[in-house]
């Protein structure tokens, strides 16, 4: 049987952090709802049921999380970013995307999002 990429995917990450140029933005942490998908290579993991094949999503997951709470960001293009570098950084990810919400940053509006992507050649 062949095996395609494993899509994981961690849904609203709500997490606080300082986002934003505005003088209330610097000074008050605000949420943040973030969303990643993974694609990687899974079939040694899925053949083998061996944990060390796996892409380990809490590890993943916990680095996210103390990227956000420990640092401050002026744009989101820049969160995202740096989320996306962790969710890319193991050598089985094909392919990643970040999207990234800001609740509440426009009047009217639910959220306020972005979206980036990578994928290896």
């Amino acid at each position: 049987m062949q095996i395609n990429n494993a899509v994981i995917r961690i849904k609203n990450l709500r997490l606080r952090t300082f986002i934003g140029f505005k003088d209330d933005e610097m000074q008050n942490k605000q949420d943040v709802v973030i969303n990643v998908r993974i694609e990687y290579k899974a079939s040694q993991a899925a053949t083998t049921d061996d944990v060390n094949t796996a892409l380990n999503y809490r590890t993943i997951t916990k680095e996210i999380i103390s990227l956000v709470e420990n640092n401050r960001f002026l744009l989101l293009e820049k969160l995202a970013s740096d989320v996306l570098a962790i969710a890319s950084a193991h050598a089985s990810v094909n392919y990643a995307e970040v999207e990234i919400d800001k609740p509440h940053a426009l009047r009217f509006a639910d959220s306020v999002s972005l979206t980036l992507s990578t994928q290896k050649a």
